[in-house]
């Protein structure tokens, strides 16, 4: 029997295995849940995870059941501990989307069935796997430059990361005190990734392959938009901006967007865009990792 493999970053993955789970999301995957279901546990809502999640487990013959965070009760009702034991009776993965981390790594460590991040404060390495799935379709990987422009959150974090392992270098343009944590560009490094960081946008896109930018203020953080609105200014990813790129660049948004905020409506819904693709790949990643986390791996 397989040892449990959970997935709450992106590098839980070597460079290997993000490989296998890639070609798995371009395929037709074996049906590796028939018969069986996956608890998807959301503290916060979210359109395309929940679409994109529940979808992949259907194509994969298998049963998502949704559940709303006060129908859990994590910590309130019952501890995080006792929500996956409980939930690891009746499915054979887990996923939560969730406001701390550490949520997560209890659920882990007590779950006697896979734990998939679907989001938390440090993390959301289901958007990075498809981001490079989306890259990958578009020009390879291997060598590739990606300049990310706005906020060194969890995206960029699980950006980077995953950059790390498929060979393509990433610059982070952020304004001052919104960099990544030092300890991660520390870690993109020791995964021997590219990585260099910026505050002037148009040195951050200049000649680089993709532009990818997120908004400025995410869910939990609405007490902080009006400082994080004077913060950002200048960092709009605008038509101007992109023409700074390689020829063929391409623009990357995780979505929801703001246009007139972090991106240009011109710039997200022109012809450079692939967000729409890359919304589309949320299901396609998590049919790829769900096939290799349950069957598709040695």
């Amino acid at each position: 029997m397989s040892t449990i493999r959970h997935f709450l970053e992106i590098d839980d993955l070597d460079r290997n295995e993000l490989t296998a789970v890639l070609d798995l999301a371009e395929g037709d995957a074996d049906p590796v849940l028939a018969g069986q279901g996956m608890a998807l546990l959301f503290e916060k809502p979210s359109a395309r995870t929940r679409n994109s999640m529940e979808l992949a487990v259907v194509q994969l013959g298998g049963h998502p059941v949704t559940l709303r965070g006060e129908e859990v009760g994590i910590d309130t009702r019952e501890t995080a501990e006792d929500v996956a034991r409980t939930l690891g009776c009746y499915h054979a993965a887990i996923g939560a989307r969730v406001f701390d981390h550490r949520v997560l790594e209890r659920l882990a460590a007590a779950s006697p069935v896979p734990v998939v991040n679907l989001l938390s404060d440090l993390a959301h390495p289901m958007q990075a796997l498809a981001d490079l799935l989306t890259l990958r379709q578009h020009g390879g990987l291997e060598g590739r430059t990606v300049a990310w422009v706005g906020d060194g959150n969890n995206v960029c974090r699980s950006l980077a990361l995953g950059a790390a392992l498929s060979g393509v270098a990433v610059r982070v343009c952020t304004p001052q005190g919104y960099a990544l944590a030092p300890a991660d560009v520390a870690r993109v490094r020791e995964l021997g990734g590219a990585i260099s960081e910026h505050t002037d946008p148009r040195e951050a896109v200049a000649g680089a392959d993709a532009v990818y930018t997120d908004v400025w203020t995410s869910m939990g953080q609405e007490d902080e938009q009006a400082r994080r609105l004077r913060a950002f200014a200048g960092f709009t990813v605008t038509e101007a901006l992109l023409a700074q790129a390689a020829p063929g660049a391409v623009f990357l948004h995780c979505l929801p967007a703001h246009r007139g905020e972090e991106v240009e409506a011109a710039v997200v819904d022109g012809p450079r865009s692939l967000v729409w693709p890359q919304a589309a790949n949320r299901m396609h990643a998590a049919r790829g990792l769900l096939a290799w986390l349950l069957g598709g791996r040695s």
